[in-house]
């Protein structure tokens, strides 16, 4: 019962944080599940609440989508993605947990020292950038972070950045979540209190978030994007290849 409190808050969190920057819902949900469940079990287990909130942030804010950012870099990202994802199991995870962080950081850095703002993704530079961050997120498993950092390349205003990055991350999981349902449907079965508790939690957090996103100045919305890439690049630095 405790356990369950403590995801659930995790979630509301978490979702919170995802309705703001984009990402967030599996980099935190993810850790805190796998406490219970193992890591890959947990990967799975999460993909339920992930697309939920996903789904309830994609309609909150579909009218700001960027279309050519989607078509573009959305495109290439999922590509990426499904590439990164097939060669996930021949690489190590530390040493791609260790680059990850380096580059989480190096974007969080770029952004807060306004190096970033000399950054602007061309039509073929989109296609380039979300090849790559989709390939990292499908080795290390963490796409919304990474796409999240290239996308700030595109100096898009805060709604239709976070739209765009949902739309792109909807997407994903209309591609996974299948697979994980047809493959671990017995395990997740007897997890659905913990799932329904996630999920629960996502919703909650997602329409506070939604809300304190309208609140949020355009430019301290890109300095707080910064900072969250910034604690997860330190996270995963310190703690990717436990």
């Amino acid at each position: 019962m405790l356990f369950t409190i403590l995801l659930a808050a995790a979630a509301i969190l978490a979702g919170a944080i995802a309705a703001v920057t984009g990402f967030g819902v599996g980099s935190v949900l993810t850790p805190v599940f796998a406490l219970k469940t193992g890591t890959k079990l947990a990967v799975a287990a999460v993909a339920i609440p992930h697309f939920v909130a996903t789904a309830q942030r994609f309609w909150i804010l579909r009218r700001h989508v960027n279309r050519r950012v989607l078509l573009g870099f959305g495109v290439a990202s999922a590509l990426g993605g499904l590439g990164g994802a097939f060669a996930h199991t021949r690489v190590s995870s530390r040493g791609l947990s260790f680059v990850f962080g380096i580059l989480l950081l190096t974007a969080a850095l770029a952004e807060l020292t306004g190096w970033m703002q000399k950054v602007h993704w061309g039509w073929r530079a989109a296609w380039a950038a979300g090849a790559l961050s989709g390939a990292l997120g499908g080795l290390v498993g963490n796409q919304g972070s990474v796409r999240t950092a290239a996308l700030l390349g595109f100096h898009v205003p805060k709604d239709s950045f976070v739209a765009t990055a949902t739309a792109i991350a909807l997407f994903v999981d209309g591609a996974r979540l299948p697979v994980y349902l047809a493959t671990q449907w017995d395990q997740l079965v007897t997890l659905w209190p913990l799932v329904l508790s996630a999920t629960v939690g996502g919703v909650i957090g997602t329409a506070f978030g939604a809300r304190a996103l309208e609140r949020v100045p355009q430019r301290l919305f890109r300095r707080i994007v910064a900072l969250v890439l910034m604690l997860l690049g330190f996270y995963m630095l310190v703690f990717g290849g436990a």
